[in-house]
């Protein structure tokens, strides 16, 4: 690489750096004084003159200072990404523990490392739980708790196990009940849930049962029961310590930023579709497709429990501590993988 590019690409790192740390647009006096002092005025003037000519920086208002573009941010990302491989935290000993105490709760352990993940970065992190469509039913289980409402728990050949509450018109007494969940768990174990769900479900209820009102009706609930456990759902960290940042000073940032986490749909879909396979995934700007959104960013990593898939990261404003959060979360959820794997947890 030349030298006036790798100058260009360090004028460019110390600006979002200092950018970052003061949430102020950058002098060039600033630069010069902290970041490149053996660069004359003149030549970091002209440095700063090309990357606004490159929608690299710009320069709000009439200040005489520079601020990162999205373009800009995209192109610090890809600057600091060597550095990453330096970074490593001391605490995942103490995240292992905490799967390893909460093996038989793994959402309840989740959630606290979703808690310690906002204490430690000051931002809202949240944890999509495992998806569990690729996994394979090991049993069905269901168990009345008055009212017309039963539980129903799926455990998985993973390992992992998902409730959920169905209500049925019709009460079944407990000789029924145990022979359909007998006869069901013959039917479905070994089936993968996405095909339960999407398909064999349907076509009992349609072609097996559809003379028999009460067991169709179960198996509607049942139906219903698979697809809710079958999708994602986000949980957020409750914290409210993230709008103490200066751009939550602005009622407009406040309003954009709720109405991005509560469309869980679209966040969901963002992080399947543009889940690159790295450690680590950052989303910001146009990747929203959502104006309003343009001036937050989405830091997450995939991670998988007993080999279901899942989601772990931050929603932050652009200017956040992208140095400390993409290592953090890479480790955070490599952490989690390792721990879960299958045949590896064990209880101590």
């Amino acid at each position: 690489m030349k030298k006036n590019q790798l100058r260009l690409n360090t004028t460019l790192a110390a600006l979002v750096d200092e950018y970052i740390g003061s949430n102020e647009p950058v002098s060039s006096r600033v630069l010069n004084e902290k970041y490149l002092t053996g660069v004359s005025s003149a030549t970091l003037r002209l440095d700063l003159m090309k990357l606004e000519q490159a929608n690299q920086i710009r320069q709000p208002h009439t200040s005489a200072g520079r601020v990162p573009t999205i373009q800009g941010y995209r192109s610090y990302l890809r600057l600091i990404d060597p550095e990453h491989s330096n970074v490593r935290f001391k605490d995942m000993d103490v995240l292992r523990e905490l799967l390893i105490e909460h093996y038989k709760d793994t959402p309840l352990a989740l959630h606290y490392i979703m808690l310690m993940l906002a204490k430690e970065t000051d931002q809202l992190s949240f944890v999509a739980e495992p998806e569990v469509s690729g996994g394979y039913l090991a049993k069905l289980e269901v168990f009345p708790i008055g009212n017309g409402k039963y539980i129903f728990v799926m455990s998985l050949d993973s390992g992992l196990d998902k409730t959920v509450v169905m209500k049925l018109e019709q009460d079944f007494t407990d000789t029924q009940l145990k022979k359909l969940v007998r006869y069901l768990n013959d039917e479905l174990a070994g089936l993968r849930i996405y095909d339960i769900a999407n398909r064999v479900l349907v076509e009992m209820r349609e072609n097996m049962y559809r003379d028999n009102p009460m067991v169709s009706t179960f198996l509607r609930e049942l139906h219903k029961a698979f697809v809710d456990i079958s999708d994602f759902y986000i949980n957020y960290d409750g914290s409210i310590k993230f709008l103490e940042q200066p751009e939550f000073d602005c009622k407009r940032n406040i309003l954009s930023f709720m109405n991005l986490i509560q469309r869980q749909d679209i966040v969901i879909n963002l992080m399947r579709s543009q889940d690159s396979g790295k450690n680590v995934n950052v989303l910001m700007g146009e990747d929203f497709n959502v104006p309003e959104w343009a001036e937050f960013c989405l830091i997450y990593a995939r991670y998988e429990v007993f080999g279901i898939p899942g989601y772990l990261g931050v929603v932050a404003p652009l200017r956040t501590q992208y140095r400390k959060l993409i290592p953090l979360i890479r480790d955070i959820t490599n952490t989690i993988t390792e721990t879960t794997r299958q045949g590896m947890m064990v209880a101590r």
